[in-house]
């Protein structure tokens, strides 16, 4: 088995304080080091937000020691996804990367009631994306 990560991901919200820090924690907790993660923000937070830690809790995934981190163009040019979450046009735009947008609601000033649907919704697209980047590896 190589060392080398089948792939490498960057998520991007505004914030890097909740949908992508939320992803980014399902990603490694679900792929291990087989994927590279990333994540940032376009106007980064001062802190991941709360309920979104305590809802990563709930199901066994610490974020809480997480920092939200400015979006860089090196960090998309170093990845092999980049996962939008409503970013806008702040995220560059370079070819043969993978592109998707997840419309999702954003957790920003919601209690952790309200940021469960919304972890559980990344959660079943992370556990898609891993059965696509494995898929990609059998090739």
């Amino acid at each position: 088995m190589s060392s080398t990560p089948a792939a490498s991901v960057l998520f991007v919200c505004v914030h890097n304080a909740g949908r992508s820090q939320m992803a980014a924690g399902f990603l490694s907790h679900l792929a291990g080091d087989r994927v590279e993660v990333r994540s940032a923000g376009s106007v980064p937070a001062d802190q991941v937000n709360p309920a979104a830690v305590e809802a990563m809790t709930e199901v066994g995934i610490d974020i809480s020691e997480q920092t939200p981190k400015v979006l860089t163009t090196e960090a998309v040019q170093a990845s092999d996804y980049v996962i939008t979450m409503g970013c806008g046009d702040a995220c560059p735009i370079f070819p043969g990367k993978k592109y998707l947008d997840w419309a999702l609601e954003d957790p920003a000033g919601k209690g952790v009631e309200s940021v469960r649907p919304i972890r559980d919704e990344i959660k079943a697209r992370i556990e898609a994306l891993v059965a696509e980047i494995d898929a990609q590896q059998e090739k």
